[in-house]
């Protein structure tokens, strides 16, 4: 399914629950004016990091990496994410997929990049809404490195691009459960943290349920707050923060070093060796 152009500028959000207000501080009003696209690496990591968001983004697209989570034992994960973004008021025609396996993204990153600038250049999003590089899974990391990636293709072609949003994902390793929240400090950038209302808390429920992860606790994932902040710079051939990434154990053949081999490569086969990051 090929996405429509929805390039045609929107009515800034100013009135939709506070999102100007809550994000006018971190973003250029550009930003707020167009359509939103969500890139996450599974199916349930959109509404585990921004649910607040993508219920106040209607003309919203979400792109999924992967199909499934590895604790996931749901028979259609497809149907899952329909499910859940229909209860933010998306059709299933919002939903993309880009359908790599799970934890082998990393090793598809050329690939993965190309087909997000296909998708950039045919949604034309004025916000791209993004994981964070910090080790907490190697899925994760690269999705960060595939929009970071496709932004800075954007910006060489002529481009303007969307601005760089990410979404504090709580995810869970070796180590224990990932605190929510963003793992490190980059630039001392401000976060914007949302406080869920009663109903926002109870449709995050919802919408965490139509995924049904084992041993996922979505009462206190649907109850915290959610975390925003102008994504950084990122040096992708650099570890994200010191001592041991939390995804290094659970998957085999996965370590910092070779992750940032595998990024390497990825650059330079992208001619992006002088500019990882947008």
């Amino acid at each position: 399914m090929w996405p429509p152009d929805e390039s045609q500028q929107q009515e800034p959000r100013e009135g939709e629950d506070g999102v100007a207000g809550v994000l006018g501080a971190l973003l250029p009003a550009q930003a707020l004016r167009g359509s939103t696209l969500f890139v996450t690496a599974h199916p349930d990591d959109t509404v585990r990091g921004a649910s607040w968001l993508l219920r106040r983004s209607p003309h919203a697209h979400v792109v999924h990496i992967t199909p499934s989570t590895p604790e996931s034992h749901a028979p259609l994960p497809e149907q899952a994410s329909f499910e859940a973004l229909s209860l933010a008021g998306l059709g299933p025609e919002r939903l993309l997929f880009l359908g790599t396996m799970d934890r082998t993204a990393s090793q598809e990153l050329v690939t993965l990049t190309e087909c997000l600038v296909a998708l950039l250049k045919a949604l034309r999003p004025t916000l791209l809404v993004v994981h964070p590089y910090e080790g907490g899974h190697p899925d994760h990391d690269a999705a960060a490195f595939i929009s970071h990636a496709a932004v800075a293709l954007l910006v060489r072609g002529g481009r303007t691009p969307p601005s760089l949003l990410e979404m504090a994902v709580p995810t869970c390793g070796h180590l224990g459960p990932h605190p929510i929240g963003f793992q490190s400090t980059r630039d001392d950038r401000p976060v914007a943290t949302v406080a869920l209302s009663a109903g926002d808390r109870a449709l995050k429920q919802r919408m965490l349920a139509c995924h049904a992860s084992p041993g996922w606790d979505s009462g206190s994932a649907s109850s915290a707050p959610e975390h925003y902040r102008l994504a950084p710079r990122y040096d992708f051939t650099r570890p994200p923060h010191a001592g041991r990434l939390l995804y290094e154990v659970p998957t085999p053949g996965m370590t910092a070093v070779r992750w940032r081999q595998l990024a390497r490569r990825a650059l330079e086969q992208l001619k992006l060796t002088e500019a990882s990051a947008h």
